[in-house]
This record gives structure tokens, C-alpha cells and sequence, in this order.
């Protein structure tokens, strides 16, 4: 899996148990609507750290938070 699939499957999972929509979070992280779902849709290919500080100041937990999940594990190298 690529990283920025991975961002979006950790936005998803972090919707699903805050019990939000992702136009919700992105309400009450300050990001636009059409980023937060340009991420979701892959059509945004890079999320920036500050984009994801972002959604952790709004959900109430640190960057690290964010990457200590599973699907974080097996990511494919992006330099080949």
C-alpha cells in the first residue's frame, strides 16, 4: 500500500470511531471541504504534515497518534 493510501484509510478509520462524517472533520479542523476530499479520493497524491497536524488538533490527538496504526505497517517504498 502506498502512503497516501494509507492516510486515507487512517481518516477513514478515525471518522468511523469518532462517529463523523468526513465533511464533519473537516469542519472542525479548518481544512476545506474539497481538500479533506480530494485526500479521500485520491486525487490528492500528497498530504502535507501540516494538513495532518491539522486533523489531529481537531480530533484531540498528536501526530503520532495518528501514524501508530496498522496500516501504517507494510507500505510500499515510494523511491524505487
Amino acid at each position: 500500500m502506498r502512503v497516501n493510501e494509507a492516510v486515507k484509510l487512517r481518516i477513514l478509520e478515525l471518522c468511523k470511531k469518532n462517529h463523523i462524517t468526513v465533511n464533519k472533520l473537516s469542519t472542525i479542523c479548518g481544512i476545506t471541504q474539497s481538500t479533506l476530499n480530494n485526500i479521500i479520493s485520491g486525487r490528492n497524491a500528497t498530504t502535507t504534515v501540516s494538513t495532518i497536524q491539522k486533523i489531529c488538533d481537531g480530533l484531540g490527538i498528536t501526530i503520532l497518534d495518528f501514524f501508530s496504526s496498522p496500516i501504517f505497517d507494510n507500505l510500499e517504498q515510494e523511491i524505487k
